[in-house]
């Protein structure tokens, strides 16, 4: 059994939720020599999460920010307000979202289904950059 672990530094990105399947693969060199296992994907931020999704058609990423700003919308009577009014509904989307996946990984590869995708979901206006976790264990 092996394990490996990576930070990963994405850039700062618009709110929204951005594909980043490329970047992580990209980030663990490893997984290409990994027969079965496991990756592990971890983001350091409360007001930022990471979700899999549909990766293929861009309305997905529109729809998704457009229900989310619903369920938690910077006008509701938040308490903690004094980080700015995006902060309070950015914690709210994270913890519903979560702060990792765990995918397997088969023959070099993430077992996503064919529409699948590792989205970073940004909750804030101007979050900035954005710390990631990768571990990978599993049999090379």
């Amino acid at each position: 059994m092996a394990w490996y672990q990576h930070r990963l530094t994405l850039p700062a990105y618009r709110r929204g939720f951005h594909i980043i399947t490329r970047q992580v693969v990209e980030a663990v060199p490893e997984l290409a020599s990994m027969r079965v296992g496991l990756l592990h994907v971890f983001i350091q931020h409360t007001s930022a999460s990471i979700s899999i999704n549909e990766n293929a058609d861009p309305d997905v990423p529109r729809d998704l920010e457009s229900s989310f700003n619903a369920i938690a919308p910077e006008d509701f009577p938040y308490v903690h307000t004094c980080e700015g009014p995006d902060d309070m509904p950015a914690h709210v989307k994270s913890a519903l979202l979560g702060n990792s996946v765990t995918i397997p990984v088969s023959n070099g590869r993430l077992c996503l289904g064919t529409w699948q995708g590792i989205y970073l979901c940004e909750h804030r206006n101007h979050g900035g950059q954005r710390s990631l976790v990768l571990t990978l264990q599993g049999d090379e």
